[in-house]
């Protein structure tokens, strides 16, 4: 028993500098997302910290339209960072998890 838990800290542990590792090479992964006729373009890192923004001159004479294009786009790359960041910490923190009998079906698994 005492060992079992010993093993599953030891996991645990693992599990969580895999975590830390992978958070931090989340911040070299860069997704690109462009507005419609790629007149916005933005570069954001997969931890959300938005690397990049490139704006088509012509949207430069209309506030609103750009203002527009702005929100679409950054909800847009948000959206898709935040995909990628759950699925990648989801995946080490599912590999770290101990063989709980039953836990999978309490999980829906």
């Amino acid at each position: 028993m005492f060992g079992d838990m010993m093993g599953m800290m030891g996991k645990l542990k693992e599990t969580q500098e895999k975590v830390t590792a992978t958070k931090k090479r989340l911040d070299t992964v860069l997704l690109d997302e462009k507005s419609a006729e790629d007149a916005v373009q933005v570069t954001i890192t997969a931890n959300r910290e938005i690397k990049k923004i490139e704006i088509d001159d012509s949207l430069l004479e209309d506030k609103d339209q750009l203002e527009d294009y702005l929100i679409l786009t950054l909800n847009k790359a948000i959206e898709k960072a935040t995909q990628v960041n759950e699925t990648e910490l989801a995946a080490v923190a599912k590999e770290g998890m101990p063989n709980i009998p039953g836990m999978d079906a309490l999980l829906g698994k």
